[in-house]
């Protein structure tokens, strides 16, 4: 296996890093209340999901 014959200079290994940047979460609007929602997940709002509420799922035993 190859190993490097130098230490990465501090200017190329900022330079590469430079380029790992985080994006926003993508969002989308509820149908149900039009609150925005991830996509594949109930709504926090309003607890629907394709159709169907999901209210009691979102509602756990931790919170009151």
């Amino acid at each position: 296996m190859a190993l490097p014959k130098y230490k990465t200079s501090r200017a190329n290994t900022h330079s590469r890093r430079a380029n790992w940047k985080a994006t926003a979460a993508q969002t989308i609007a509820c149908p149900n209340c039009g609150e925005p929602t991830l996509p594949h997940m109930a709504c926090p709002a309003c607890g629907s999901y394709r159709g169907r509420v999901y209210r009691s799922a979102i509602r756990s035993a931790h919170t009151k």
